[in-house]
């Protein structure tokens, strides 16, 4: 068993994509309209075959509740891990990304970082309401 698919909910997949594409560097891997709906995934641009991210529409008020409760607890709606923390972060600053957390130290060695609902936005228009963690890539979860 593995997981193939995640999600997380935004308000604008346009922008959303846009965000995450631009940005983040992640690429498009589908993009398919079924009536009103529209199933749009990204994925590492290292590994194009790896997990999928679906840009959820967050049209459901329960989805809005949700995402709004976890991030006002600072609960992450994703984990990102970077090779270089530090350089990303960095770099991120650079595409006016905003952070609620500098790199700082955590559980040992670990570096960990987190970006917040502002830098989910693009032309000024908030496209979700999230909270993100980078996580250094040596890190093991366990």
């Amino acid at each position: 068993m593995r997981i193939e698919v995640t999600s997380i909910f935004v308000n604008d997949q346009d922008k959303a994509l846009k965000f995450y594409t631009e940005k983040l560097g992640f690429v498009k891997k589908m993009d398919i309209t079924a009536g009103q709906y529209r199933w749009l995934t990204v994925v590492a641009s290292e590994d194009k075959d790896g997990t999928q991210l679906v840009l959820e529409p967050n049209s459901n008020p329960a989805s809005k509740t949700y995402q709004e409760a976890i991030f006002n607890q600072s609960i992450p709606a994703q984990l990102f891990f970077v090779d270089d923390i530090q350089k990303e972060y960095e770099k991120l600053k650079k595409f006016d990304v905003k952070f609620t957390m500098e790199p700082t130290k955590v559980t040992g060695s670990t570096l960990q970082c987190a970006m917040t609902h502002a830098a989910i936005s693009y032309n000024s228009v908030k496209c979700s309401t999230n909270l993100f963690s980078l996580l250094n890539s040596k890190m093991k979860l366990k």
